[in-house]
């Protein structure tokens, strides 16, 4: 009985130095009450909110690696989608006037040289008569060497473009100028005098289907984007 009497004993001081010690420590922390909505914000997950990408040059999805140019270049779609062509970021649109526009962009090293369109109808129902695949000929063959070259339609292409100048557009690489039809959308990279890197995407078409157009007598706009190494040019 004595034995039981002094466990009784040592167990009441026990819980009465562990209830003391208990409301002496809530003494000395700073009392504050914790809001339901603190409660509540307690119990969610954590957010992760990745990082706003980086706009990369011509809004290519990466970047080019250092040392190389970014290009886009951007067929023209109906009478409201416009032709655009990117070069380092420089962006060129090209107005839709009623009239075919054959786009040409040349660039020599770093400097830009010069531009040009080449119509292929004066409007929607009369034929120009002025032969532009001439003009555009020379445009190209007076190109001196290592110049890049961009182009891109817009409405029509193909209906005043002579063999000639089809075949001066192969020459340069083009393997699809020859099956350019009415109001196809064409995009194409060349290189006069050096050779580009077969990894890249150099030409794309599209044609003209009444069952597949994405608008009302044209089909949809395509492009091609890429990067080409500077110590190429």
């Amino acid at each position: 009985p004595f034995t039981g009497l002094v466990r009784l004993t040592g167990l009441l001081l026990m819980s009465l130095a562990a209830w003391y010690l208990g409301f002496f420590i809530a003494a000395q922390v700073p009392q504050r009450t914790i809001s339901n909505a603190e409660f509540q914000g307690i119990r969610k997950k954590p957010v992760l909110r990745a990082p706003v990408p980086k706009r990369q040059k011509c809004d290519h999805w990466t970047p080019c690696p250092a040392g190389n140019y970014a290009y886009r270049i951007l067929s023209g779609g109906g009478k409201k989608r416009m032709a655009k062509i990117c070069f380092e970021d420089e962006l060129m649109i090209f107005n839709f006037h009623g009239a075919a526009q054959q786009i040409y962009r040349l660039l020599s090293g770093q400097h830009l040289l010069k531009f040009r369109f080449f119509h292929g109808f004066l409007n929607w129902t009369v034929i120009d008569s002025t032969d532009h695949s001439g003009e555009m000929m020379s445009f190209l063959r007076n190109a001196p060497e290592g110049t890049l070259l961009l182009m891109a339609t817009h409405d029509d292409g193909s209906t005043l473009l002579k063999n000639d100048a089809k075949k001066l557009v192969e020459e340069l690489g083009s393997k699809e100028i020859m099956n350019i039809k009415f109001r196809s959308s064409w995009v194409f990279i060349a290189a006069k005098g050096f050779k580009l890197p077969d990894d890249i995407q150099k030409e794309k078409i599209n044609h003209s289907d009444q069952k597949t157009n994405r608008y009302s007598g044209w089909p949809a706009e395509i492009q091609i984007e890429g990067c080409i190494p500077r110590n190429l040019i």
